[in-house]
């Protein structure tokens, strides 16, 4: 494992930023206070062919690996975007990877270019109401009716929903009672979101709020069968491999979140006079930044081993998960760092941090919680008991 960016990957973090520079902390600001999806820069990357980087050239991707889009999402939550611009493209990155393994060619050839060009918005419909992670127990149903699948049920959490145009649904098509392993009966579907058959309903939050979250409810919505990917019942497996590349995802814009904030604490306390002298200059002040640029750096590392054995192909399952929960802890702990060296004014929107570290929380809780994280390590890492 290398300990540097290559030119190739240097190059493409100094393009992202590119882009990012004209999408500034006000132009976030602006989309948070007003709860609108950054369209501007969503078009912004696609057109700068940035939304089908880990995608096959043959569609219209760059064919690069999940340690490239790592490096282009990183910059992207560290421009001031944070999970506000990583989130309005993060489906368009990795979502769709399942396609990638497990779809046929026409299934390829007719799912993958629009979503590269950003002409599709995607969103997943995994998560459930009183399910949760426990994904083997999913109520959504779709039952198979002559070619088609009809299905009914409810998601929630479902990120962009309110712009999407697809959803990769994944749905149990056999009764769980029916079948002779619990990962089985599952099967993933990605087909239009039919707006007239599911009723999409806004969930209010803390933070994020340029980018949807919403509870779903499937009133009866036709799948046609060449939407589903792969075999039926066996879907489960499928999602599977899209969730180390966005849990990697997640960690290195978790570090960038923040390095954004430090970047702007770090600042703050050159500038800020207290007492005759630059609060920076007091070990109260310089020590916990020290200690977050530490942890991140850690963190970061952590995050790109992870990458570059998925792009191996090797087993990379504990360092993925690893790097989420390194990458989120030190993320949140930074952004909470910056806003109290900023005293009073990091309550204040004009600073900023204060939306870092609202959409710090994010990598913390999702797509996994810290203490699944912990139990899986335990369980696979160290050959402890399962414990749940």
């Amino acid at each position: 494992m290398g300990f540097t960016r290559t030119a190739e990957q240097q190059e493409i973090r100094e393009q992202t930023l590119r882009i990012c520079a004209d999408f500034g902390d006000d132009y976030w600001l602006r989309k948070d206070r007003e709860g609108t999806f950054p369209e501007e820069f969503f078009r912004a990357m696609a057109d700068g062919g940035w939304l089908g980087v880990a995608m096959p050239q043959e569609y219209g991707g760059a064919g690069l690996g999940i340690t490239e889009a790592s490096v282009m999402m990183q910059a992207v939550a560290e421009s001031g975007a944070c999970m506000s611009g990583a989130s309005a493209i993060h489906m368009n990155i990795f979502g769709l990877n399942p396609v990638v393994v497990f779809g046929t060619e026409a299934q390829k050839r007719r799912m993958l270019p629009p979503l590269i060009a950003g002409t599709d918005k995607a969103c997943f419909g995994v998560t459930e109401p009183n399910v949760g992670l426990n994904t083997t127990e999913l109520k959504t149903r779709a039952e198979r009716v002559g070619d088609r699948y009809v299905v009914n049920g409810q998601k929630m959490w479902i990120s962009t929903a309110q712009v999407a145009t697809k959803i990769l649904l994944l749905a149990r098509t056999t009764p769980l009672d029916q079948v002779r392993k619990k990962t089985d009966g599952l099967s993933l579907f990605y087909t239009t979101l039919d707006r007239s058959k599911v009723e999409v309903r806004l969930i209010e939050k803390m933070g994020r709020h340029a980018v949807d979250s919403n509870m779903l409810f499937f009133d009866g919505l036709e799948i046609p069968e060449e939407d589903r990917i792969g075999e039926e019942g066996k879907g489960f497996r499928y999602i599977l491999h899209g969730m180390n590349p966005e849990r990697i995802l997640i960690a290195a814009e978790a570090v960038g979140i923040g390095r954004a904030a430090l970047a702007k604490a770090s600042s703050y306390a050159k500038e800020r006079i207290v007492f005759g002298r630059p609060i920076g200059q007091n070990q109260g002040i310089q020590h916990p930044l020290a200690r977050c640029w530490a942890h991140l750096e850690a963190a970061d590392l952590m995050t790109f081993k992870a990458a570059e054995l998925y792009d191996q192909g090797q087993e990379c399952g504990a360092e993925a998960n690893a790097a989420k929960y390194l990458a989120g802890e030190a993320g949140f702990t930074a952004a909470e760092t910056a806003v109290m060296t900023h005293g009073g004014m990091g309550y204040a929107q004009e600073y900023h941090v204060e939306r870092y570290l609202r959409e710090s929380l994010i990598p913390r809780i999702a797509p996994v919680s810290r203490e699944l994280i912990l139990s899986h390590i335990a369980e696979r890492v160290l050959g402890l008991a399962k414990s749940y």
